[in-house]
This record gives C-alpha cells, structure tokens and sequence, in this order.
C-alpha cells in the first residue's frame, strides 16, 4: 500500500459515496454490488462533509468484564501502537462480538482521544453515545445502534480483519464514508478515482440538462444515453 498525497485524498472528500461508487464501477475492478457496508450501518452525522481514511481494526465485547473474557489479550497501549502503524487519516472499524450490541466503546472520550491520533471517525456494528459532544466535535460515527451504557466493554482483538456491515476490512484498507453510509476504494486505483467521477458526472449532467429541457423527446433521451460510460485513460 502507497499513501495517497493530501491532495488525492483531498480529492476523494470532494465527492460523495454514490460518486465514488459510480466511478469504482468505470475500473471494472470487482462486482458492481461488492466494496460497500450494509445500510444498517448507519451514519448519525450526515451533515458532516465525506470522511476518508486508512483503516484501523479492531474487536469488542461488552456483554461480560474482560477479566472473565477468555479472549481478551489486548493493552491499551498495544492498540494505540496498532493506530500508529496504518497512516493517516484514519478511520476506526469495529467489529462488536456481541450482537446485538449491549455496550458502547463510543463516547467523548474515546472520540478526543481518537481524533487526536489522526482518526476522521468510527465505523462499526456496534452502538456509539455522547452523540451531541461528538456532533461538536466534528468526529464523524456510521453506526448500528445508539446506546446508553459502556457496560463491560473491552477489546478481543486488534489489527486483524474484522466483517462490519458484510464488508471485510482489512488494516490499511482504503475507506470513504458519508450520510450514504462506507465503500473501500482499490488501492491500485484510488488515485484515478476522482478522475473517474468527473467523467461520470459529466455525463450524468447531459442527461439531467436534458431531462430539464423543452425539448425533451423519449427518442433525444435515447441518443444521450447511447453514449455510455468510460474511464479516463492514462496518460502516456
């Protein structure tokens, strides 16, 4: 994996989910119904502009202390050392064991902390909380659940693949999320991406100026759209 500059991913911020989505699908790199998490996970801040980042992971487990949790293994520092080895930006996915969720490892605290080490916000099958200091912050949650109580929440794992929303992310995997919800974006072509959404946006726009049109005709619309879609080729 080679980060992407600032500005490349300055330039995936600038679209939206379904932008991105679309211009994914110009690559013909992967089904067209793959790459992207199940609407359960919901995003709570959908007036925040686009998050992206590099993926860190890890698992939890609420529904018991972690002193009577035969899997749980992890320091605090271990995952912190874990955050610092994926670049940044970041973006934090959680996988919650326990389904459905009974504890939040989301709250103020967790989102200060986090922020400060370069994370853009949390995406997880589990519950966040704090949500108006959070708001505030500026700290981006895609969530199932929102939830009262941490309970016993302590993390099983960290830094291994984790299955959130029926996407499997990896550590360092590329990902986009928005009010629409979270896509991973290709390493080998996340720098062609927003090219690629422009080319469709292009498109789209003849399609739409048309619709608007007098002069629409069923026969006019035919022809636009007879047009299609590509990708922008590379440069020689």
């Amino acid at each position: 994996m080679e980060r992407l500059t600032d500005e490349q991913l300055e330039a995936l911020r600038d679209w939206p989910s379904p932008a991105i989505s679309n211009a994914i699908e110009t690559f013909g790199v992967r089904a067209r119904n793959a790459g992207v998490m199940s609407p359960d996970i919901r995003c709570h801040f959908p007036e925040m502009r686009p998050i992206v980042g590099y993926a860190v992971t890890c698992t939890i487990r609420a529904s018991a202390p972690p002193d009577q949790d035969l899997e749980a293994n992890v320091a605090r520092g271990d995952w912190y050392a874990h955050i610092e080895s994926v670049p940044a930006p970041r973006i934090v996915v959680v996988k919650d064991l326990d389904q459905p969720p009974v504890g939040s490892f989301w709250g103020e605290v967790n989102a200060n902390v986090h922020r400060a080490f370069g994370c853009a916000g949390v995406v997880t099958d589990g519950g966040v909380r704090d949500m108006e200091e959070v708001r505030a912050l500026g700290f981006q949650f895609l969530a199932k659940e929102v939830l009262v109580s941490h309970a016993f929440v302590h993390q099983v794992e960290v830094g291994v693949p984790v299955t959130v929303g029926g996407l499997t992310v990896r550590p360092g995997d590329l990902l986009h999320a928005d009010l629409h919800g979270c896509i991973a974006i290709p390493h080998a072509i996340a720098a062609e991406v927003p090219a690629a959404a422009q080319l469709v946006e292009d498109r789209e726009r003849v399609i739409i100026d048309y619709a608007q049109s007098p002069e629409f005709t069923r026969e006019g619309l035919l022809e636009r759209f007879r047009g299609g879609f590509t990708r922008p080729r590379e440069e020689s």
